[in-house]
């Protein structure tokens, strides 16, 4: 969401390409997931998995939506469309956001991937580190540059079936959360 706070002050300096109303329809959104996110977080604030779960069902259904609006208009992106994909998904990664940031796993600071460089540099054995779970670092680092990689391929094919995958990722995760989520799962008690 950076760029969503930065975008409407170059729109609004007259930088080309660039809508400031987009920016801040995707921040107001993003916004708002965020706090059902918390919303979330809060309801399911003893149970990991449980939190899990219920974000990416959740996900998995703003995402769907996003595959209907992209299917029923054949991919054809005009104005309406693309306001309706801007909040749907703006809502999903609010409420991803927050749910990540609830969860809060070790060194896997994936909505700030910048964190998760300087981390494995910064504590690395050259500089001094112990070099804690730079597995988990490195793997999350790559997990987001092959994301992009295939996000910007898919782009440049349909858009049905660019969001038809995120939307199959989305669904399996939730599958995978829902198995994982049994009530006296060790890894899913929220740490104080």
């Amino acid at each position: 969401m950076t760029g969503n706070v930065v975008f409407p002050g170059f729109a609004l300096a007259g930088a080309g390409n660039l809508s400031a109303l987009a920016s801040v329809v995707s921040l107001a959104s993003f916004l708002t997931g965020a706090l059902a996110g918390g919303g979330l977080g809060t309801r399911f604030a003893d149970h990991r998995g449980h939190l899990l779960r219920a974000a990416t069902v959740v996900q998995t259904v703003l995402v769907a939506g996003t595959v209907v609006v992209a299917a029923v208009t054949d991919g054809r992106v005009g104005t309406g469309v693309q306001y309706t994909l801007i909040v749907l998904m703006g809502h999903a990664m609010g409420l991803r956001n927050a749910v990540a940031r609830r969860l809060g796993v070790p060194d896997l600071t994936t909505t700030v991937l910048t964190l998760t460089l300087t981390g494995l540099a910064a504590g690395s054995g050259p500089a001094g580190g112990e070099a804690p779970r730079p597995g988990r670092r490195i793997l999350s680092v790559l997990a987001m540059f092959l994301g992009a990689l295939v996000g910007a391929v898919l782009l440049h094919g349909h858009l049905v079936l660019t969001l038809g995958l995120a939307l199959l990722l989305l669904a399996v995760t939730a599958v995978a959360a829902h198995r994982l989520s049994a009530p006296d799962a060790p890894w899913a008690r929220l740490r104080s």
